[in-house]
């Protein structure tokens, strides 16, 4: 797919170029050889590709030095192609808050903001209702906030924490606006996962992180 093909809004992640945007958006900056081997490609092909986005300017490098010899390339998403990924009706959706908090108050936003907490609050637990354990509710969390555009998944560092990852925001430019969503959100995570879990929210899009990612740990 050509640099004008995504201009015009096509798309389709079975298209290569597609298909190198959203590893790159998934697992961060790599190497022309890592993402051609999470492609299933050579890391050459794997290059070309990428200099053609380059070209489009989606993609940008970064050389990093790494001792000896000639510093490893790596590749990142630009502010174009991270546009690419869905902030349904952002501009719009500012608008209407900006409305809301000079005509009606702030507190009417604040109302508005905890009427949505009570509803997401709601769907989750009954969608959790058979879950048996943490990692359990964590995951079938992750599910939910994948169908809702959020690029969501569970990792398990090395000593055992888990994490769960968003690698997308599909409310961003209303959460830059009103942080008071991103406070919601944290809120219902911690009210499904139980009163046993702590969650620390370690990365922050609306805070320049490349992802919204929260470490959860079991013992209060």
């Amino acid at each position: 797919m050509s640099g004008d093909d995504l201009e015009k809004g096509a798309w389709s992640p079975r298209a290569p170029s597609e298909r190198l945007l959203m590893t790159l958006k998934m697992h961060g900056a790599q190497t022309s050889a890592d993402v051609g081997r999470r492609q299933g490609i050579t890391g050459e092909a794997a290059r070309q590709q990428l200099g053609k986005l380059q070209e489009d300017g989606l993609v940008r490098e970064e050389r990093r030095s790494a001792g000896r010899g000639r510093p490893a390339v790596y590749w990142h998403l630009t502010d174009k192609a991270q546009a690419r990924f869905p902030d349904t009706h952002a501009a719009l959706t500012v608008d209407i808050l900006r409305s809301i908090s000079e005509v009606l108050g702030p507190e009417a936003l604040d109302r508005i903001i905890a009427e949505r907490e009570g509803v997401t609050l709601e769907k989750y637990r009954t969608a959790m209702s058979g879950c048996s354990d943490t990692r359990d509710r964590l995951e079938k969390l992750a599910e939910m906030r994948s169908a809702e555009g959020y690029m969501a998944q569970v990792e398990v560092d090395d000593d055992g924490t888990l994490r769960l990852v968003e690698n997308h925001c599909p409310i961003c430019a209303a959460a830059s606006f009103c942080q008071g969503f991103c406070r919601a959100e944290k809120a219902v995570f911690q009210n499904v996962l139980g009163p046993n879990v702590r969650i620390e929210r370690d990365e922050h899009i609306v805070g320049g992180g490349r992802r919204c990612t929260y470490l959860v740990r079991e013992g209060a």
